[in-house]
């Protein structure tokens, strides 16, 4: 389980992120809306995993390259908004978040069972 401080390491590194993918990075994603979901931050707070969802789902992969391609840049831009507030500025790795694939799956699951119906045990 995450410290209060990793907790609150992850919340502010998550604004400023999400406040950099709007203003600076909006139109650097091919026209796909790209959300944060998550972060988890290692104990020491050197690592930010950073987990992203994006719309169309078919544009994943691309962003996900392009995430790759732009994270010294946005590193850079997010140690300029939170340089004074800590001592280093976390390695950023961004992962895919698949939450609502798996919840569309079970969703799925659960339509497709055939659960009959309880026998009345009062006969």
């Amino acid at each position: 389980m995450a410290s209060k401080r990793q907790q609150q390491f992850a919340r502010l590194i998550l604004r400023d992120l999400s406040e950099i993918f709007q203003k600076e990075m909006r139109d650097s994603f091919q026209g796909a809306f790209v959300t944060l979901t998550g972060a988890k931050i290692s104990p020491d707070l050197s690592v930010a995993s950073i987990y992203v969802s994006v719309l169309p789902a078919g544009k994943l992969p691309e962003v996900m390259e392009l995430l790759e391609e732009y994270k010294r840049q946005i590193r850079g831009i997010l140690g300029k908004k939170i340089g004074r507030q800590v001592r280093i500025v976390p390695e950023l790795r961004f992962f895919a978040d698949d939450t609502q694939e798996q919840a569309s799956r079970i969703e799925e699951l659960l339509d497709n069972l055939d659960i009959p119906p309880a026998e009345d045990d009062n006969e």
